[in-house]
């Protein structure tokens, strides 16, 4: 089966090349990313020679459609994704995240090839810290921030193109992910680098913002069940029970990296930020044979950690522009 995979330089996307490779040798991967600082073609090295690789933007409709014409399906990852910088700078997230997603239906539509949309829990807002609620397939979209209305806006799309043109496609909506291979602007790596630098790690507010964490190896295995096994047309939400407040994420952190549980600093909180997120992948673990393999976050940290401390020249010189990026917002 031939497969494009938008944004497979990324963070998810780059780890699920990787484990596709491992686990459906006969899927033929093509891989199309922009190459923006958050991509890298380093990540793919370990199966450099049995891809195709492409340099493009998923918002350009001539290669989109030349390189969907070619596949089976697409698996569409790309997508600009860190929330600070959607409050800083909108337009690259509605390029990227809304256009680029009305590109790709528009191609599959065209010559009738299937997709796969991969998005974020973000999109419903937030819950309370008390609400015993979590988010479903049916909870109403809410979003908080420019990223997470830019991909609540293309979730809209793939429904309207289902719906009104037949295009057979999936969605899905993951909680936060973590793991090797994610960009150190983002809170864990974050967290992780800062110590292995001697920093001491930041917390928005007082950290009592709380995720629903799922290893990236995880998320992955569930969009290639959801592939494989999904009903068209509909949406599925990807969680492991993961949900930490952010204090105890760092202090997880701290612990396995040999620090004092408050060897922390307060900084100022983001706007619009969002309280707590928490998913329910009842459906989907009712209608494939999905389980996630990292029930044990601890678990799933320390491997994360141990990534990290080997692979400094990966992540060295954008810790130093992230940081300084930090800085000049006070954070």
């Amino acid at each position: 089966m031939r497969v494009l995979v938008t944004g497979g330089a990324g963070f998810i996307g780059s780890n699920f090349v990787l484990r596709v490779a491992a686990t459906r040798p006969h899927w033929q991967i093509t891989v199309l990313d922009a190459l923006t600082y958050a991509g890298d073609r380093a990540n793919l090295e370990p199966v450099a020679g049995h891809i195709d690789f492409v340099e493009g933007n998923v918002a350009s409709a001539e290669v989109v459609d030349r390189l969907v014409a070619a596949t089976d399906m697409v698996v569409h990852f790309a997508a600009e994704s860190h929330n600070d910088n959607s409050l800083s700078d909108p337009w690259p997230f509605v390029e990227s995240n809304i256009i680029g997603t009305y590109r790709l239906l528009e191609s599959v539509r065209r010559h009738g090839k299937r997709l796969h949309h991969t998005s974020t829990d973000e999109v419903y807002g937030d819950l309370d810290l008390d609400d015993p609620q979590r988010f479903t397939e049916a909870t109403a979209l809410n979003p908080s921030s420019p990223y997470s209305a830019s991909k609540g806006a293309a979730d809209l799309l793939v429904r309207a193109w289902v719906r009104s043109f037949g295009v057979r496609a999936t969605v899905s909506n993951c909680s936060n992910n973590y793991g090797p291979f994610q960009h150190v602007e983002k809170f864990i790596p974050r967290q992780i680098t800062n110590v292995l630098w001697g920093i001491r790690p930041k917390l928005y507010g007082q950290g009592r913002n709380v995720r629903d964490w799922i290893h990236v190896d995880d998320h992955n295995d569930a969009v290639v069940a959801i592939v494989e096994q999904g009903r068209m047309g509909e949406t599925y939400l990807i969680g492991a029970d993961g949900e930490r407040d952010n204090r105890q994420i760092v202090s997880m952190i701290l612990q396995l990296m040999g620090k004092p549980d408050d060897w922390f600093e307060l900084v100022g909180d983001r706007p619009g930020h969002d309280l707590r997120y928490a998913i329910d992948s009842s459906k989907l673990r009712a209608e494939t044979d999905w389980r996630p393999r990292y029930d044990d976050m601890r678990a799933g940290l320390r491997t994360t950690i141990d990534w990290y401390a080997v692979n400094e020249p990966w992540w060295h010189d954008a810790k130093l522009a992230s940081e300084r990026a930090y800085a000049r917002i006070g954070r």
